[in-house]
């Protein structure tokens, strides 16, 4: 009888499952939303790299981050920062980073924002900063003329 047929053969394991390779996978959206990936790498090499998948849309996201095994380790189930880069990144997920199984790990991309909290400051401050920016492209023209 086949291995097949008798049911323990579960197919291809997920990059990570099993807790051999480089880097931990720490996932912030299902890759089933996205049809094209592509890795990036972010600081140089072996250290923090960036999946971003594509939608059908076209619009691209992170789908997950997966982070060098020399730069963070894993503490009572935790994953914890060996380096600054590392901690940011963790910081700014937003919430906590829960252990899946072997190398693998969940977060939730960032809190929605309900509309009657916007705008925010910080969209504030992007729509000044673009306003001057418009600004001083207006002007521009102006002094070359003179």
């Amino acid at each position: 009888m086949s291995i097949a047929k008798q049911g323990t053969h579960r197919g291809r394991a997920k990059p990570g499952a099993g807790g051999g390779g480089r880097f931990f996978h720490v996932e912030v959206r299902p890759a089933r939303n996205f049809i094209r990936f592509r890795v990036q790498a972010l600081g140089g090499t072996g250290g923090i790299e960036r999946v971003a998948g594509q939608r059908a849309s076209g619009s691209w996201d992170t789908q997950k981050w997966l982070i060098s095994k020399e730069r963070a380790h894993i503490e009572n189930g935790m994953l914890v920062a060996d380096t600054k880069e590392v901690g940011e990144l963790l910081t700014a997920l937003g919430s906590p980073v829960r252990r899946v199984t072997g190398d693998r790990f969940k977060a939730q991309p960032r809190r929605k924002i309900p509309e009657s909290e916007k705008p925010t400051a910080a969209m504030r401050r992007a729509q000044l900063r673009n306003i001057r920016k418009a600004q001083a492209a207006r002007r521009e023209p102006e002094r070359g003329r003179a």
